[in-house]
């Protein structure tokens, strides 16, 4: 027995209107537990929006920059300087290869 055109179009229509309601009850669902979730933790939608491994999104303020970062070690032949972070200046390198340890070059507070 074959169906007609407009049988399957009905058909269709009326499969059309499940599926969004079908979709329309989970979405419903999982807002729910969304916001449950959201209560229980003391999230907001802040939280949310966090990159996440930043202060905000574990909870804590975000963190600011604080500008340059205070040199650690100076040549004192040159006054060339590093703060000890990236990679490590070439006199710094070289002197080191040489034999010269890295607390001769700290800078004393």
């Amino acid at each position: 027995m074959s169906a007609t055109l407009q049988e399957l179009l009905a058909q269709r229509a009326a499969i059309e209107k499940q599926i969004a309601s079908a979709q329309r009850e989970e979405r419903e669902g999982a807002l729910t537990k969304i916001r449950a979730l959201m209560t229980e933790y003391g999230l907001t939608p802040a939280d949310l929006a966090a990159k996440p491994g930043t202060a905000r999104a574990a909870g804590g303020t975000p963190s600011r920059s604080t500008g340059k970062v205070a040199p650690k070690f100076r040549n004192a032949a040159t006054g060339e300087t590093w703060t000890g972070r990236g990679l490590q200046p070439k006199w710094l390198k070289s002197a080191l290869e040489g034999g010269a340890k890295l607390e001769d070059f700290a800078i004393q507070a």
